[in-house]
C-alpha cells in the first residue's frame, strides 16, 4: 500500500531552498540525472553504481524515506548520489533555473502517487510549471521518462508533455509497455510485473522548440464542457 501524501498542504507548501551541486557531489560537473518522488531510494541505489558517469538527485516529499536512504547512501559511500527532502513543485523550479546549460541529462519520474481524479489534478507531480522548468533545463536531446501502473494517471502526464510541444516521443522499440529503457526497476515496478499488470512507460526527448507561456499551456489543459480533462479522469471520478 502507497502512503499517500498531500502536497498542497501547508507544511509542503513552505519554500525550502535545495544546496547547489557543488554542496552535494564530489564532482559537480558531472552530466546529472535527476528523480523526482524517489521513495525509499533503492532505484538510484542501484543506478548510481552502473552509471558512475553522471550524478543521481533524488528528491522525495516524504522526510522518513529521504533520511532511510540517505543512510544507505552513506553506508555504500555513494558520492555521486543525494536524496533531499522537498516538493518538487514548490523547491525544483527555481533549483533547476541556474545549472549549467547541457548538465540535466535524464530526468525521470516513475510511479507517482495515483491522485488520477479531476478534483485531485492540482495534487499531481507533474505540473504545467514544473514541466516548463524541466524542459528549461534539458538541452535539445535530453530525456523526461515517465511510467505508471495506472493508466489515468499517465494519460494527463502524457498529454501535458505533449501539448508544451517541447518534446518528441521515442518510438516503441526504446520503451513501451515491455520495454523499460532503464537497467535497473524500481520496487513499484516489481511489484506491479509481478502480478502480471501492466506498466504504462514514455520516453520523451526535448526537442529545439520553443517553450509555451505558462498561462498558454495552462488554457490548452483546462477541463472541457464535459468538465473533464480526459476520458479517464472521467471514468475515475
Amino acid at each position: 500500500m502507497r502512503q499517500h501524501v498531500n502536497p498542497l498542504s501547508r507544511i509542503h507548501q513552505l519554500a525550502r531552498p535545495l544546496p547547489p551541486l557543488i554542496e552535494l557531489f564530489a564532482d559537480p560537473c558531472l552530466p546529472l540525472h535527476l528523480d523526482i518522488g524517489s521513495a525509499r531510494g533503492r532505484f538510484l541505489l542501484a543506478m548510481a553504481p552502473l552509471a558512475p558517469q553522471r550524478n543521481h538527485l533524488g528528491l522525495e516529499i516524504r522526510r522518513p524515506l529521504v533520511e532511510a536512504a540517505e543512510d544507505d547512501r552513506r553506508r555504500d559511500g555513494l558520492t555521486n548520489l543525494r536524496f533531499l527532502y522537498g516538493n518538487a513543485n514548490v523547491n525544483l523550479p527555481e533549483w533547476l533555473e541556474p545549472l549549467p546549460a547541457g548538465q540535466l541529462e535524464l530526468v525521470t519520474l516513475q510511479f507517482p502517487d495515483p491522485w488520477f481524479k479531476l478534483r485531485h489534478r492540482k495534487r499531481r507531480v507533474l505540473q504545467p510549471a514544473l514541466l516548463l522548468a524541466i524542459a528549461a533545463a534539458l538541452a535539445p536531446g535530453r530525456t523526461l521518462f515517465l511510467q505508471s501502473d495506472v493508466e489515468a494517471l499517465i494519460a494527463p502526464m502524457r498529454q501535458l508533455v505533449e501539448a508544451s510541444g517541447a518534446f518528441e516521443l521515442a518510438g516503441p522499440e526504446e520503451c513501451g509497455p515491455e520495454v523499460n529503457p532503464l537497467p535497473v526497476a524500481t520496487e513499484r515496478e516489481g511489484q506491479v510485473l509481478a502480478g502480471g499488470l501492466p506498466v504504462h512507460r514514455s520516453l520523451y526527448r526535448r526537442s529545439s522548440a520553443p517553450l509555451p507561456p505558462l498561462a498558454d499551456l495552462e488554457a490548452q489543459l483546462g477541463p472541457t464542457a464535459s468538465g473533464t480533462d480526459n476520458r479517464l479522469d472521467a471514468e475515475a471520478d
